[in-house]
Protein backbone atom coordinates (compact mmCIF):
# COMPACT_ATOMS: atom_id res chain seq x y z
CA UNK A 1 0.00 0.00 0.00
CA UNK A 2 2.86 2.38 0.77
CA UNK A 3 4.30 1.93 -2.74
CA UNK A 4 1.02 3.16 -4.20
CA UNK A 5 1.08 6.25 -1.98
CA UNK A 6 3.87 7.99 -3.92
CA UNK A 7 3.87 11.73 -3.74
CA UNK A 8 2.62 12.86 -7.18
CA UNK A 9 4.96 15.85 -7.14
CA UNK A 10 7.88 13.39 -7.19
CA UNK A 11 6.39 11.08 -9.81
CA UNK A 12 7.76 11.37 -13.33
CA UNK A 13 5.54 12.13 -16.30
CA UNK A 14 5.96 8.52 -17.44
CA UNK A 15 4.72 7.24 -14.07
CA UNK A 16 1.78 9.63 -14.06
CA UNK A 17 0.89 8.73 -17.65
CA UNK A 18 1.00 5.02 -16.83
CA UNK A 19 -1.23 5.49 -13.81
CA UNK A 20 -3.59 7.81 -15.72
CA UNK A 21 -3.88 5.26 -18.54
CA UNK A 22 -4.94 2.77 -15.87
CA UNK A 23 -7.75 5.05 -14.71
CA UNK A 24 -6.06 6.88 -11.81
CA UNK A 25 -7.85 10.25 -11.77
CA UNK A 26 -5.43 11.74 -9.27
CA UNK A 27 -2.48 10.99 -11.54
CA UNK A 28 -4.36 12.43 -14.51
CA UNK A 29 -5.16 15.57 -12.50
CA UNK A 30 -1.50 15.97 -11.50
CA UNK A 31 -0.44 15.53 -15.14
CA UNK A 32 -2.90 18.26 -16.17
CA UNK A 33 -1.72 20.53 -13.37
CA UNK A 34 1.90 20.00 -14.36
CA UNK A 35 1.37 20.76 -18.09
CA UNK A 36 -1.58 23.20 -18.21
CA UNK A 37 0.68 26.27 -18.25
CA UNK A 38 2.71 24.76 -21.08
CA UNK A 39 -0.43 24.14 -23.18
CA UNK A 40 -1.87 27.59 -22.40
CA UNK A 41 1.39 29.34 -23.30
CA UNK A 42 1.67 27.46 -26.59
CA UNK A 43 -1.97 28.23 -27.44
CA UNK A 44 -1.49 31.92 -26.61
CA UNK A 45 1.56 32.16 -28.88
CA UNK A 46 -0.52 30.84 -31.78
CA UNK A 47 -3.74 32.79 -31.30
CA UNK A 48 -2.65 35.91 -29.38
CA UNK A 49 -5.84 36.22 -27.33
CA UNK A 50 -6.09 35.19 -23.70
CA UNK A 51 -9.70 34.01 -23.89
CA UNK A 52 -9.02 31.91 -26.98
CA UNK A 53 -5.87 30.44 -25.41
CA UNK A 54 -7.91 29.46 -22.34
CA UNK A 55 -10.55 27.82 -24.55
CA UNK A 56 -7.91 25.93 -26.49
CA UNK A 57 -6.12 24.82 -23.31
CA UNK A 58 -9.39 23.57 -21.84
CA UNK A 59 -10.20 21.76 -25.09
CA UNK A 60 -6.76 20.09 -24.99
CA UNK A 61 -7.43 18.97 -21.40
CA UNK A 62 -10.70 17.36 -22.47
CA UNK A 63 -9.03 15.74 -25.50
CA UNK A 64 -6.20 14.51 -23.31
CA UNK A 65 -8.71 12.79 -21.05
CA UNK A 66 -10.03 10.85 -24.04
CA UNK A 67 -6.65 10.24 -25.69
CA UNK A 68 -4.33 9.41 -22.79
CA UNK A 69 -4.94 5.69 -23.26
CA UNK A 70 -3.72 5.98 -26.87
CA UNK A 71 -0.43 7.65 -25.95
CA UNK A 72 2.29 5.16 -26.90
CA UNK A 73 5.27 6.99 -25.43
CA UNK A 74 7.25 6.79 -28.68
CA UNK A 75 8.14 10.49 -28.51
CA UNK A 76 8.26 13.15 -25.84
CA UNK A 77 4.96 13.78 -24.05
CA UNK A 78 5.33 17.51 -24.66
CA UNK A 79 5.66 16.90 -28.41
CA UNK A 80 2.39 14.98 -28.26
CA UNK A 81 0.83 17.89 -26.32
CA UNK A 82 2.10 20.40 -28.93
CA UNK A 83 0.45 18.37 -31.65
CA UNK A 84 -2.78 18.15 -29.67
CA UNK A 85 -2.67 21.92 -29.05
CA UNK A 86 -2.07 22.66 -32.75
CA UNK A 87 -4.98 20.43 -33.70
CA UNK A 88 -7.28 22.17 -31.20
CA UNK A 89 -6.20 25.56 -32.56
CA UNK A 90 -6.78 24.49 -36.16
CA UNK A 91 -10.22 23.14 -35.23
CA UNK A 92 -11.07 26.48 -33.62
CA UNK A 93 -9.86 28.39 -36.69
CA UNK A 94 -11.88 26.14 -39.04
CA UNK A 95 -14.97 26.65 -36.89
CA UNK A 96 -14.45 30.41 -37.00
CA UNK A 97 -14.03 30.33 -40.77
CA UNK A 98 -17.30 28.36 -41.12
CA UNK A 99 -19.09 30.76 -38.77
CA UNK A 100 -17.73 33.78 -40.67
CA UNK A 101 -18.87 32.29 -43.97
CA UNK A 102 -22.36 31.73 -42.54
CA UNK A 103 -22.48 35.28 -41.21
CA UNK A 104 -21.35 36.71 -44.52
CA UNK A 105 -23.82 34.54 -46.44
CA UNK A 106 -26.71 36.00 -44.49
CA UNK A 107 -25.37 39.53 -44.90
CA UNK A 108 -24.95 40.07 -41.17
CA UNK A 109 -21.98 42.09 -40.06
CA UNK A 110 -21.03 41.72 -36.44
CA UNK A 111 -18.76 44.27 -34.84
CA UNK A 112 -16.55 42.72 -32.23
CA UNK A 113 -14.86 45.06 -29.79
CA UNK A 114 -11.21 44.61 -29.03
CA UNK A 115 -10.10 42.76 -32.15
CA UNK A 116 -6.62 44.33 -32.18
CA UNK A 117 -3.59 43.18 -30.27
CA UNK A 118 -4.12 43.13 -26.52
CA UNK A 119 -1.49 45.82 -26.03
CA UNK A 120 0.58 48.34 -27.98
CA UNK A 121 3.77 46.57 -26.93
CA UNK A 122 6.25 46.23 -29.85
CA UNK A 123 6.90 42.61 -28.90
CA UNK A 124 3.17 41.90 -29.07
CA UNK A 125 3.11 43.65 -32.47
CA UNK A 126 5.84 41.26 -33.64
CA UNK A 127 3.89 38.21 -32.42
CA UNK A 128 0.77 39.60 -34.12
CA UNK A 129 2.81 39.80 -37.36
CA UNK A 130 3.98 36.21 -36.80
CA UNK A 131 0.34 35.13 -36.55
CA UNK A 132 -0.24 36.72 -40.00
CA UNK A 133 2.34 34.44 -41.65
CA UNK A 134 1.31 31.44 -43.77
CA UNK A 135 0.49 28.43 -41.60
CA UNK A 136 3.73 26.44 -41.91
CA UNK A 137 5.93 29.52 -41.46
CA UNK A 138 3.89 30.65 -38.45
CA UNK A 139 4.03 27.21 -36.86
CA UNK A 140 7.80 26.91 -37.37
CA UNK A 141 8.50 30.35 -35.88
CA UNK A 142 6.18 29.81 -32.92
CA UNK A 143 7.67 26.43 -32.10
CA UNK A 144 11.32 27.43 -32.46
CA UNK A 145 11.27 31.01 -31.17
CA UNK A 146 8.05 31.15 -29.17
CA UNK A 147 8.46 27.84 -27.39
CA UNK A 148 12.24 27.55 -27.63
CA UNK A 149 12.36 24.03 -29.01
CA UNK A 150 14.91 22.72 -31.50
CA UNK A 151 14.38 22.51 -35.24
CA UNK A 152 14.33 18.71 -34.89
CA UNK A 153 11.58 18.80 -32.25
CA UNK A 154 9.60 21.30 -34.35
CA UNK A 155 9.96 18.94 -37.31
CA UNK A 156 8.44 16.14 -35.20
CA UNK A 157 5.50 18.32 -34.16
CA UNK A 158 4.89 19.56 -37.70
CA UNK A 159 5.50 16.13 -39.28
CA UNK A 160 8.05 17.55 -41.75
CA UNK A 161 11.83 17.35 -42.14
CA UNK A 162 14.20 19.45 -40.06
CA UNK A 163 15.51 21.13 -43.24
CA UNK A 164 11.97 22.14 -44.16
CA UNK A 165 11.52 23.74 -40.74
CA UNK A 166 14.70 25.74 -41.33
CA UNK A 167 13.45 26.83 -44.75
CA UNK A 168 10.08 27.94 -43.32
CA UNK A 169 11.88 29.99 -40.67
CA UNK A 170 14.13 31.59 -43.29
CA UNK A 171 11.11 32.55 -45.41
CA UNK A 172 9.24 33.78 -42.33
CA UNK A 173 12.10 36.11 -41.39
CA UNK A 174 11.99 37.70 -44.84
CA UNK A 175 8.21 38.19 -44.61
CA UNK A 176 8.40 39.53 -41.07
CA UNK A 177 10.96 42.16 -42.09
CA UNK A 178 8.63 43.33 -44.85
CA UNK A 179 5.57 43.27 -42.54
CA UNK A 180 7.33 45.18 -39.78
CA UNK A 181 8.74 47.75 -42.24
CA UNK A 182 5.28 48.39 -43.69
CA UNK A 183 3.92 48.80 -40.16
CA UNK A 184 6.71 51.26 -39.33
CA UNK A 185 8.14 49.03 -36.60
CA UNK A 186 11.64 48.58 -38.11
Amino acid sequence: MTAMMLDDSEASDAELIGRARGGDRGAFGKLLERHYGFVYRAAYRWCGRKADAEDIAQDVCVRLGRAIRDYQGNGAFTTWLYTMTLNALRDMMRKRARDAAKTEAFGTYALIAGEGPESQDPIEALWAAVRMLPDKQRDAVLLVYGEGISHAAAADVMAISEATVSWHIHEAKKRLKALMRSAGEV
